[in-house]
């Protein structure tokens, strides 16, 4: 690798290498040749932490089995963009579907990327408003594989631009405006966060503990990462756990014509399941 400005750490092509492999396996994200300088940025700090002085020791180091610096390591190449009602032609779609489902059950939810929660708490505002309030239960999953951004998400603390967008009076249902020394910042209010339920799982897992039929699954974003075969793979476990007229949710750039076999296109990124024979 050659390098305009000497780095701090030695980096070299056979470390980046492992390093592609490694959160490959771990996390099933697979990282391209363009990456590089973002892995070594991410991960430099994580040098600096262990006082660990170069790649190649740090990356035995991982491999030796330390498993807090696995989750540091996991969480450090882990990508959390996310805002509010992103993407936010999903959201009438998914207050149609609630409205439609027969009434005298709860509803279930997942959110299996939610990041710092902004995704799983737009899914909450979204079933109260569609639902008319909170008499008909429902329960929203979300979960990610970086426990950081899950700290954030069970908070619900935000800064005040992120709700900046959204209409005032929603904002006045379901956030609370800090004073004083909260100044500048939004809490959600406990009635919404109560439906959430946040929970660390990997995709990548041969089991989920997630409990079904869900009427839903938001899967926004986060495919983009996985090559085909581990996109396959995860699609292929999320039929079976989803009600026979459940969604998925899908992001703008994602599309899963590769899964025919378990999901069609239903509207913009958005899937139905496959006829239950083609499923077999």
């Amino acid at each position: 690798m050659n390098n305009a400005h000497p780095r701090e750490f030695n980096f070299t092509d056979l470390d980046f290498q492992r390093i592609r492999k490694l959160i490959h396996e771990r996390a099933g994200i697979s990282l391209g040749e363009n990456k590089q300088e973002l892995v070594y940025s991410r991960l430099a700090r994580r040098l600096r932490a262990t006082g660990i002085k170069n790649f190649s020791d740090y990356l035995d180091h991982l491999q030796r089995g330390d498993a807090a610096e696995w989750e540091a390591f996991t969480n450090s190449l882990t990508t959390n963009l996310t805002s509010f009602f992103r993407e936010p032609h999903h959201f009438p779609l998914l207050a149609e579907h609630l409205r439609k489902q027969g009434k005298g059950r709860p509803l279930t939810l997942w959110c299996s990327a939610c990041s710092t929660g902004e995704e799983a708490y737009s899914m909450a505002m979204t079933a109260v408003e569609a639902l008319g309030g909170y008499e008909r239960p429902f329960h929203i999953i979300a979960s990610d594989l970086d426990t950081k951004v899950l700290e954030t998400a069970r908070t619900g603390r935000y800064k005040a631009d992120a709700v900046a967008r959204l209409p005032a009076q929603q904002v006045e249902r379901f956030f609370v405006r800090g004073t004083g020394e909260q100044a500048g910042f939004v809490q959600v209010k406990p009635e919404l966060q109560k439906n959430i339920d946040f929970r660390r799982i990997n995709l990548l897992d041969m089991t989920w503990p997630i409990h079904s039929p869900l009427d839903a699954i938001f899967c926004r974003n986060v495919m983009i990462y996985f090559d085909k075969d581990t996109q396959l793979s995860i699609l292929r476990k999320f039929a079976p756990l989803l009600r026979s007229d459940g969604l998925l949710f899908a992001g703008h750039s994602e599309n899963f014509y590769h899964a025919s076999a378990w999901f069609k296109l239903r509207g913009h990124t958005v899937y139905e399941l496959a006829a239950q024979d083609q499923r077999r």
